[in-house]
């Protein structure tokens, strides 16, 4: 299940969502409006945001083991295709939940591209 399904109770709860990419802003840009993601994505290409958060570079097990392929054959059974990597595809990413006062709540760095909270447990958590 993905977080935009619950765009409308992200709403309601009256949160902010910005998502992270280090890819170039052009790419970024052709990533928002595939995936039409409603919130503003900010880019970090220096990754210094990335790596203050310990996120860093997986390894080959991380990034095409069984839970990776997993992840990719649901895609594929979705109709959707990956799309061809243009940037460094060992870079893991992760999930940080902040309140308004800058407290982090939920710091989850991912083990490779199926390794992500569940959005249920991250709602939850923020209700």
């Amino acid at each position: 299940m993905q977080l935009q399904q619950h765009e409308k109770e992200i709403d309601a709860l009256n949160l902010a969502v910005l998502v992270v990419t280090f890819e170039t802003p052009e790419r970024a840009r052709t990533y928002s409006a595939d995936m039409q993601l409603p919130w503003p994505l900010l880019v970090d290409e220096s990754r210094k945001l990335a790596t203050a958060y310990g996120m860093h570079r997986g390894r080959a097990w991380d990034l095409y083991g069984p839970s990776a392929l997993w992840v990719y054959l649901k895609l594929l059974a979705r109709g959707r295709r990956p799309s061809r990597p243009t940037n460094d595809i060992t870079q893991l990413g992760g999930d940080v939940l902040a309140d308004h006062d800058g407290t982090i709540l939920l710091h989850h760095v991912g083990r490779g591209p199926a390794d992500r909270p569940p959005v249920d447990a991250i709602l939850r958590l923020l209700r």
